[in-house]
C-alpha cells in the first residue's frame, strides 16, 4: 500500500477539514509514494515512540497528537521536534495524526471512551456535536470511578473525583482530552458527571461552589493519555479492515507525562 493510500482514507474518514482552527492534524513527515506494510498507532510522538518504531521496521507512526501543533524554526537534532523528525526520515518512518478532527467523529475518540465505560443511548453533550451523553446503569459515583479506573491504562495520577462518593450516578458526559471549556455545557445538560481531563484549578473550584449552591453534575478528571489511548485499537481495527495487507500495531509505551505520584 502506497502512503498516499492512507492519508486520503483517513483524512476523509476522519474529515480533516472538522479539525479545530488551531490544531494542525495530517501527514507531518513522509514521502506519500513510499511503500507501507507496518504502521505503528500512538497517542504521542514521543522518542520512545519513534524507536518502538524503528524497532518493529514501521514505516509510519499514526498518532492521535500531531507532531507539528506550531510551526518549528529549526529541523536539526539539537531541538526535540528536529531530533524526532530528523530521526524518523533518517529511518524512513513517516507521521500521520488524527487529532479534533478524530475526537467528535462517529466511533472516534470521545465515542469510543463513552463506550468502554458502559455508556448507552448516547447523544452529542452540545449542539455542534461536541463531547457525548449517555446512560448507564445507576451505580454510586465511588464505584463509578473505581469502574472507570478498571477501563483505563494505569497513570500516577489516577483519578481525581468532585462530589459526595455514595452520591447516585444514572448519566454521564464526557468529553476525552482537555474540555475544561465544556464545563458550562455539562452544567446546562442533564447530566450526574461529567467526565474530562486536564481540569485546571479555579474552573474545577467555581464549579463545585456552583454545585454546592444550586446542585449539578460531579466532576471527574481522568489523565488525558488514558482517555484517548483506547481509541487506538478502535482506529486499529477500523484500518485492518480497510487495509488487511498491512499490519497496524498499537503501542504499549505509556506516554502519559508523569511518572509517580506522593500521596498526601
Amino acid at each position: 500500500m502506497k502512503l498516499s493510500q492512507l492519508v486520503e482514507y483517513a483524512n476523509n474518514r476522519w474529515p480533516i477539514d472538522s479539525k479545530a482552527d488551531w490544531d494542525n492534524p495530517g501527514l507531518a513527515v513522509g514521502r506519500k509514494s513510499r511503500e507501507i506494510k507496518k504502521v505503528l498507532l500512538a497517542v504521542d510522538v514521543t522518542p520512545s515512540v519513534v524507536e518502538e518504531a524503528k524497532q518493529l521496521s514501521a514505516q509510519l507512526i499514526f498518532s492521535h497528537h500531531p507532531l507539528l501543533f506550531k510551526g518549528t524554526n529549526d529541523v536539526n537534532e539539537d531541538s526535540l521536534k528536529g531530533w524526532l523528525i530528523t530521526e524518523a526520515i533518517e529511518n524512513g518512518i513517516a507521521i500521520f495524526s488524527a487529532h479534533t478532527n478524530a475526537d467528535f467523529s462517529e466511533a472516534g475518540v470521545s465515542q469510543t471512551l463513552a463506550r468502554k465505560l458502559g455508556l448507552h443511548n448516547l447523544s452529542p453533550l452540545t449542539q455542534a456535536g461536541e463531547g457525548i451523553a449517555g446512560d448507564i446503569s445507576p451505580t454510586t459515583l465511588v464505584e463509578f470511578a473505581r469502574a472507570t479506573a478498571r477501563v483505563l491504562p494505569s497513570v500516577a495520577q489516577g483519578i481525581l473525583v468532585q462530589g459526595q462518593p455514595e452520591r447516585l450516578i444514572s448519566r454521564v458526559a464526557l468529553v476525552a482530552g482537555a474540555g475544561d471549556s465544556y464545563l458550562d455545557a455539562a452544567y446546562a445538560a442533564d447530566v450526574d458527571l461529567f467526565i474530562t481531563s486536564d481540569l485546571r484549578h479555579h474552573p474545577a473550584s467555581d464549579l463545585r461552589d456552583k454545585v454546592q449552591l444550586f446542585g449539578g453534575p460531579a466532576l471527574m478528571n481522568i489523565s488525558h493519555f488514558s482517555a484517548e489511548y483506547l481509541w487506538l485499537e478502535q482506529a486499529a481495527s477500523e484500518l485492518c479492515q480497510v487495509f488487511p495487507a498491512v499490519e497496524f500495531v498499537v503501542s504499549e509505551l505509556n506516554t502519559d507525562p508523569w511518572d509517580f505520584a506522593v500521596m498526601q
